[in-house]
């Protein structure tokens, strides 16, 4: 064999080595991405449940806030059904514990819907009756049951009689 062919068969074996050094090494690197890929996957998978659990939580406890500040109604409560004997007594407890109540319930965004006399309002009201009147067409003559609002979201509407005119 000659120097030449001595020098070629040298610098394919160097180019050979090269090449799978490069191969190995972009091999390694797909397998360091993978790797990380896979933690990664993990990773937010244990993220999902994570939050999944919270929100099922938040769901559970919604209410823990609510319920605490209604304890002392219930409380009084008790203590009003302990003292029934006396009527008097009995009927001023119990107007104020509604009065505790509601205002409870106001605290947390509750708003009253009372319409007597307004313009009938589809979105706010619903006609139970009709009535003959001199009062102005599709005027609420009387609030047959309260409606309520939430924050701003109508959550029951006031269930009213209406004016119609002759």
């Amino acid at each position: 064999m000659t120097k030449k062919e001595t020098r070629k068969k040298m610098h394919k074996h160097s180019k050979h080595e090269k090449e799978k050094k490069e191969l190995e090494n972009l091999n390694n690197k797909i397998k360091e991405l993978t790797d990380s890929l896979q933690r990664l996957q993990a990773e937010f998978e244990n993220y999902k449940k994570r939050v999944e659990k919270e929100k099922q939580d938040s769901i559970k406890y919604a209410s823990q806030g609510l319920i605490v500040k209604l304890l002392p109604i219930v409380d009084s409560f008790e203590i009003a059904l302990k003292n029934h004997k006396d009527q008097n007594k009995f009927l001023e407890g119990m107007k104020l514990i509604f009065s505790q109540f509601y205002s409870t319930l106001e605290k947390e965004g509750l708003k009253q819907i009372n319409p007597l006399n307004e313009k009938f309002d589809p979105y706010k009201h619903e006609v139970m009756m009709h009535e003959k009147s001199d009062n102005l067409d599709n005027t609420i003559t009387e609030v047959l049951q309260k409606g309520y609002i939430l924050n701003d979201k109508i959550i029951r509407h006031a269930k009213v009689k209406i004016a119609k005119n002759k």
